[in-house]
């Protein structure tokens, strides 16, 4: 506790800070965006799902530290690197949970807003939305989370700033009070985070199966 405090008031470390946040925040805003675009597509689109979702499904399986030096290879080692690192980690869940809460729709919904004559953007908006918005914010929230393992990973095998770095570098020194500081505060962030969002989720749960 006593380093950490320590690492909390070194001049370099809300830089690395910054550098993790502004990577992660990129990547997350991408993957949310592209996901739900990408997952209402599939949604509507049963054909393309069926061809498509089995080669995320096959995608998401493989180990993305294989991919990373081919990512290396096109986006280079600097802050794109890092965003394209933690979109592939995030974007794949937020697409499959986003198009089976459209395609699982109740079809009623469906039959009255092809009845009341909804336009494509008045049934995402008015129907589909609202009605799949349990399950898309699953996704959001396990999107969430892999965004964030995909940026650490990244600044840890190739960067010179960052939380990830700090934690590379802290191991490479055997340094343990960095390595446990630095971890302590990933854990305590992400923790707060992630329980902040898994109680939003049950409250939409919660409201959609009344």
């Amino acid at each position: 506790l006593r380093f950490t405090l320590e690492l909390l008031g070194r001049e370099d470390f809300a830089g690395h800070v910054h550098e993790t946040l502004r990577a992660f925040l990129i990547a997350f805003s991408i993957s949310l965006v592209l996901g739900l675009l990408v997952g209402f597509w599939l949604g509507f689109d049963h054909f393309s799902g069926d061809v498509l979702e089995p080669m995320l499904v096959n995608v998401y399986a493989i180990p993305k530290l294989t991919l990373y030096p081919i990512l290396l290879l096109v986006f280079g080692l600097g802050l794109s690197g890092k965003v394209a690192f933690g979109v592939l980690h995030g974007i794949i869940p937020i697409i499959l949970f986003t198009a089976g809460a459209v395609r699982n729709t109740r079809s009623i919904l469906l039959k009255t807003a092809a009845v009341m004559k909804l336009s494509r953007s008045q049934l995402v908006r008015w129907v589909l939305l609202p009605a799949a918005l349990p399950e898309i914010f699953t996704g959001v929230r396990v999107g969430f989370s892999l965004t964030l393992i995909g940026c650490l990973l990244a600044e840890m095998f190739a960067s010179q700033r960052g939380l990830g770095y700090l934690l590379m570098n802290g191991i490479g020194l055997h340094n343990i009070p960095q390595v446990m500081a630095v971890t302590l505060l990933i854990v305590v962030f992400a923790s707060a985070v992630s329980v902040i969002l898994l109680q939003i989720d049950r409250r939409l749960h919660s409201r959609h199966s009344r």
